[in-house]
């Protein structure tokens, strides 16, 4: 059997007049108002709707083109047809969901360096704040970290190369915000909650299911410390829930959520001076009293 790889690279410079913030009618694009407009009406669109044709001409199919290639769409573009657009921005992310459940979990969209910039001409900072900010506009719109990344003009030197595949793990100090929101949440929407990021211990881990959480995710923590730092989580979760007598993790969750506060205002008031009870000479700093 023979197969063939085809990668879709779409991308559009940010054209809005700074002072308008608006894109101006663009003549050579009539007879649609401007560029982005016509491309979209050409190409971006037609390809959310591909019809597949018999022998005699008539259709006996419509599938999304994006879910069945490799694609990559820049930051300014899928902004501006989250705006512009919506339609065709909500068929482009319901690719990468749909080419998820075909290819057993990798998505076919990769993100993309964030301004289009030649990353080989820009010194190393600007590469990383190229590379950076393209991870967080594609995790922001697709729900997912990027599996890879395209390179405008598929240019690429050495410098490049150590940049882009750089991992920053994260830290305990993260889980701050995300405890609290999850305390806030609990009990106040229909849905599963997990805490991701900065659960790295056990205590974090208890943290999070007594704020509400449903699930914890332990990536940073596994890459450090390798697959058998589950069981030791496991075993110290299983070891302080028998010390303070929890049954369940059901018991536990939420119990230390605003929900359960008799006094909001109280557990606002609280979380703020502790906040601030952390804070030493321009750094934050853990204590172990605060929990």
């Amino acid at each position: 059997m023979k197969y063939i790889c085809i990668h879709g690279h779409f991308y559009q410079p940010p054209r809005e007049n700074p002072w308008l913030e608006a894109i101006e009618p663009q003549d050579e694009a009539a007879p649609y108002h401007d560029w982005n407009e016509r491309i979209n009406a050409e190409c971006y669109a037609p390809n959310t709707a591909s019809r597949i044709l018999d022998d005699r001409d008539r259709i006996v199919d419509i599938i999304n083109n994006y879910g069945r290639i490799s694609f990559d769409f820049g930051p300014t573009l899928l902004s501006w047809l989250s705006e512009k657009a919506p339609e065709v921005y909500g068929a482009v992310l319901d690719a990468d969901r749909e080419s998820r459940e075909r290819f057993q979990g990798h998505g076919s969209a990769m993100a993309q360096a964030y301004n289009h910039v030649i990353l080989p001409l820009a010194s190393r900072e600007d590469k990383e704040i190229q590379v950076v900010w393209g991870i967080r506009d594609f995790e922001l719109r697709f729900g997912r970290s990027p599996e890879g990344m395209w390179l405008p003009e598929t240019a690429v030197d050495i410098e490049t190369l150590e940049v882009v595949p750089r991992l920053r793990l994260s830290d305990p100090s993260e889980l701050l915000l995300r405890v609290r929101w999850l305390a806030i949440l609990s009990g106040r929407v229909r849905a599963s909650l997990a805490a991701t990021g900065g659960v790295h211990a056990v205590e974090d881990v208890v943290k999070a299911v007594m704020a509400g959480a449903h699930a914890v995710q332990l990536v940073s923590s596994l890459l450090t410390h390798g697959p058998e730092r589950l069981a030791v989580l496991r075993q110290g979760l299983a070891t302080w829930m028998e010390e303070r007598e929890y049954e369940s993790i059901g018991q536990m969750r939420g119990s230390m959520s605003l929900a359960r506060c008799p006094d909001p205002r109280a557990f606002e008031r609280g979380n703020y001076m502790r906040i601030l009870q952390t804070w030493r000479g321009g750094e934050w700093h853990h204590r172990p009293d605060i929990q």
